[in-house]
């Protein structure tokens, strides 16, 4: 699963090999709100499955509460994607 940070629209997808790909508008202190959490939920629960929603889950949870994840960051046309993966 991965999850990318700064993308230009908060959207849940399946990447060419299948797996899921969350993309975060917001910084995660904002996307840790209880209603942008629904939402971003709401979203998932049209593409993933019950184990993936699950890891998903964990996954926003340890990002909001400062977990180190596998982290890569890079620049493409002057916005900073943060991509983490679980």
């Amino acid at each position: 699963m991965l999850v990318v940070q700064g993308s230009s629209t908060t959207a849940v997808v399946r990447g060419t090999t299948g797996e899921p790909v969350i993309l975060l508008s917001e910084e995660l202190h904002e996307c840790s709100t209880a209603s942008a959490l629904a939402d971003v939920m709401n979203m998932a629960l049209a593409v993933l499955d019950r184990e993936e929603m699950a890891a998903l889950r964990g996954c926003l949870t340890a990002l909001r509460c400062g977990e180190q994840l596998s982290r890569r960051r890079m620049e493409i046309n002057g916005s900073v994607l943060t991509i983490y993966r679980r």
